[in-house]
């Protein structure tokens, strides 16, 4: 991990579904719209079937990386081939499947960035002050240009620069899927784990492994992921629900209470 340099991506789109875009912007208030306490803080039932599962990756000699990248690229039918490098490392291309269920945060400005303005990146020296919420394409597939060497945490940040998003990378985490008899296998990659070389190692097959981005809900919540107006506006929520919670516990109460006085009184004395 000592080179310098900043790793190099190239991002090719492949989507033309709609972005999603929501005008609002995030206030205290609008914040609602998107965050409750019980999708966001709770702990929710996986709805598919996706089950976590240790894939091998073993270390390959020079000679072994070489041959693999020839099986690799004699396998596909595109243009997308991996390429050996001078230095030992390779470059190639991975596709990463979007899977988002809660809206991202990008600048506030007069209209939506574009497709365009998302392959242009940020520009330079511009503080967010305000934010606009959207969500993006469901299902969307990007093709990312990487190093052998580009982790899966940079493959995050590359990813959401490309589509300005604002909110903190630890929100979100890169996972590999595979199917196996009939089974689909899910596991979150860690942070300096490097998704070419896993892609080389399975082969092209998106049945053996693919690449999903999703929200990284663990079953502890990173309070220091959050913003300020978040972090407030979840308390709000928090209060609203105990209250709300409360008064339907005394109301089942009082309407129990007042059934079984009303027996009393039908009950004839003696």
């Amino acid at each position: 991990m000592g080179e310098a340099e900043a790793p190099s991506f190239e991002m090719t789109w492949s989507s033309t579904t709609s972005s999603g875009y929501c005008s609002q912007e995030d206030s205290d208030s609008e914040l609602e719209q998107y965050f409750t306490a019980r999708t966001s803080l709770a702990r929710r039932p996986r709805r598919d079937q996706d089950e976590p599962v240790e894939w091998e990756t073993p270390d390959l000699s020079q000679a072994e990386i070489e041959q693999k990248i020839k099986e690799y690229n004699a396998q596909i039918n595109s243009n997308l081939f991996m390429s050996l490098n001078k230095d030992g490392s390779y470059t190639g291309f991975i596709k990463v499947q979007l899977k988002l269920v809660r809206p991202v945060s990008v600048p506030s400005s007069k209209k939506p960035p574009s497709l365009q303005d998302a392959r242009r990146g940020p520009g330079r020296g511009t503080s967010v002050r305000r934010r606009t919420s959207f969500y993006l394409p469901k299902d969307a597939v990007k093709h990312l240009h990487v190093l052998s060497r580009t982790r899966a945490r940079e493959v995050i940040e590359a990813l959401l620069r490309k589509f300005l998003v604002v909110d903190d990378p630890r929100k979100f985490a890169l996972f590999e899927r595979a199917e196996r008899h009939g089974e689909v296998y899910l596991r979150k990659l860690l942070d300096d784990e490097q998704p070419l070389r896993l892609r080389l190692l399975a082969g092209p097959s998106d049945k053996a492994l693919s690449f999903v981005l999703k929200e990284n809900d663990s079953g502890e919540v990173n309070w220091d992921a959050f913003s300020m107006p978040e972090l407030h506006n979840f308390l709000r929520i928090l209060q609203r629900e105990e209250e709300e919670h409360l008064r339907q516990i005394l109301q089942k109460y009082s309407y129990c209470r007042q059934k079984i006085q009303e027996a009393l009184h039908a009950c004839p004395l003696g």
